[in-house]
């Protein structure tokens, strides 16, 4: 089956206001552009390089995402440009994208990564971690940056009621914290190509999806233009 036919059955099963984050990491220029000539214009990356170097050569109306780990020293690479960081899930990666974003002159939209799942591989805050994070003076000064929502990984499982439970607790956190941003706050990012349905059902707003729309990834071959 084709990027373009996957494509439309992962959309084809979205419901209307739920938006699909084609993650495109590690896969070639070629998938994506077909991707985009099938209409797709929101991509995902999780290596700060290889976003750089796909945004140079494919078309200026994407929107690209940073939805993997980001050190602190990578970010500058895609500051100028990023529509979304989703993957903030420390003070340090604030601070790191305050600086680059008002170094270039812009306000950066950013989610907030919610440490959720049994894993402690998993990135992300905990919840009472990031509430006093959100009070502390540093939080405040970060103002070329805008918080869009959260983001979060459930447990890798096949107990559904266990990831349900997971896609809750960060469902609840997001209208926990809600009013506090306002209107501009309107992005729960969960859900991925095993679970994305599951999430749906609890609340996601946009799902990132990459195995069901280009196939599964070879982690063993180098990236490459």
């Amino acid at each position: 089956m084709s990027v373009k036919e996957q494509l439309t059955r992962v959309r084809e099963s979205l419901p209307e206001g739920v938006r699909l984050v084609a993650v495109s990491k590690t896969h070639p220029v070629e998938a994506i552009r077909e991707a985009y000539d099938a209409g797709q214009r929101l991509f995902g990356e999780s290596r700060p390089q290889e976003l750089r170097a796909k945004y140079e050569v494919l078309p200026k109306d994407i929107e690209w995402h940073m939805i993997g780990h980001l050190q602190t020293n990578k970010v500058k690479y895609i500051a100028p440009f990023v529509s979304l960081v989703e993957s903030v899930d420390s003070a340090r990666l604030v601070e790191a994208l305050q600086h680059e974003a008002a170094k270039c002159g812009r306000r950066l939209d950013i989610l907030l990564e919610i440490h959720v799942a049994d894993e402690e591989t998993k990135s992300g805050w905990e919840p009472d971690e990031l509430r006093e994070y959100l009070s502390s003076e540093p939080f405040a000064a970060a103002t070329a940056l805008r918080v869009r929502g959260v983001m979060g990984i459930a447990t890798n499982t096949d107990d559904e009621e266990h990831i349900r439970r997971d896609f809750r607790r960060l469902k609840q956190l997001f209208d926990e914290l809600r009013p506090r941003f306002g209107a501009d706050f309107d992005t729960l990012s969960m859900g991925m190509s095993h679970d994305y349905r599951l999430a749906v059902a609890c609340g996601s707003t946009q799902v990132r999806v990459g195995s069901l729309i280009f196939g599964e990834r070879d982690y063993s071959k180098p990236f490459t233009l």
